[in-house]
């Protein structure tokens, strides 16, 4: 098998996080890392674990494209809407980690195979990766889903600058998602940066406005959905098994990150990164004709 060779566009939190995990994979190889400034603590680490870095931007996989199968870009959304213009035409495939909306919305355990036959793939958001996966569940067990509200709280310490830039986008693309996966009527999402001391884990509470809930099939489909995530998010677990108050359902769920770049409570890294690992390494399965 021979492993694809990646780019890692953005070297902030979500970028350096990802530059790990990618290295661990059996699948894919990161062969540079791009950022704006060498100094930065991301380009740092990659010097640090030997890896080939640029100070470059999008110009860098401009200059040798023939070096890279697949470009993870965790920038912002309006700079991947620039550089998608820039990668289509080389021919690209891209794992874009903001919340653009570009290519095909991605929830691993829901449409993998199906979204990987696009070579742009949006990971959504990383409150998205958490709740939709829930949403798709209620959705699929319940009829006439009238509302679903998530809210996501993680640690303010774990949100970079361009996570802060681009909140809008994280709304507007997180409830774009709920409303496609969930069917549901209308969506809301809210995402809170709590500047707690010592550091929250990320958590995400699901609220759907459903009647005459079947509880017995929710419960049952909601533990089969919870060990799917876990197959790539280790530390995604049911905080609140689902109950039926007030005329609506709720959920609660936990992502506790695996420590490889921010504290095991950045679970908002590893939630959206190992969904993109899962992507890339499927990308890498079908370029391999591995079953």
């Amino acid at each position: 098998m021979k492993k694809i060779r990646v780019a890692i566009l953005g070297s902030g939190n979500i970028g350096t996080d990802l530059l790990i995990k990618v290295q661990r994979s059996e699948f894919l190889e990161c062969v540079l890392f791009i950022g704006r400034n060498l100094s930065s603590p991301g380009m740092a680490k990659a010097i640090a674990m030997g890896i080939k870095v640029s100070d470059e931007s999008i110009q860098a996989i401009e200059k040798k494209p023939d070096d890279i199968d697949l470009v993870f870009d965790a920038t912002s959304a309006k700079d991947a809407k620039k550089h998608w213009e820039i990668l289509e035409k080389l021919g690209k495939i891209v794992v874009d980690m903001t919340p653009a909306k570009l290519g095909s919305l991605c929830i691993p355990a829901v449409n993998l195979e199906e979204a990987v036959k696009q070579r742009n793939v949006n990971m959504i958001t990383c409150g998205g990766q958490a709740s939709i996966p829930i949403a798709y569940v209620i959705g699929k067990t319940q009829s006439n889903v009238e509302y679903i509200e998530v809210v996501s709280s993680i640690a303010s310490r774990s949100a970079g600058p361009a996570t802060r830039l681009n909140l809008d986008e994280y709304v507007d693309t997180t409830e774009m998602g709920l409303s496609i996966f969930s069917k549901a009527k209308r969506t809301k999402a809210i995402l809170n940066l709590n500047p707690a001391d010592p550091c929250i884990d990320m958590q995400t509470t699901i609220f759907a406005q459903v009647s005459n809930p079947d509880m017995e099939l929710l419960k049952k489909e909601i533990d089969i959905m919870i060990e799917a995530i876990r197959e790539y998010v280790p530390g995604y677990s049911l905080l609140v098994s689902p109950i039926y108050e007030n005329d609506r359902i709720v959920i609660m769920v936990k992502a506790q990150g695996l420590g490889d770049y921010l504290p095991k409570y950045a679970g908002n890294l590893d939630i959206i990164n190992c969904a993109a690992i899962a992507v890339a390494e499927q990308y890498s399965k079908v370029l391999n004709n591995i079953n």
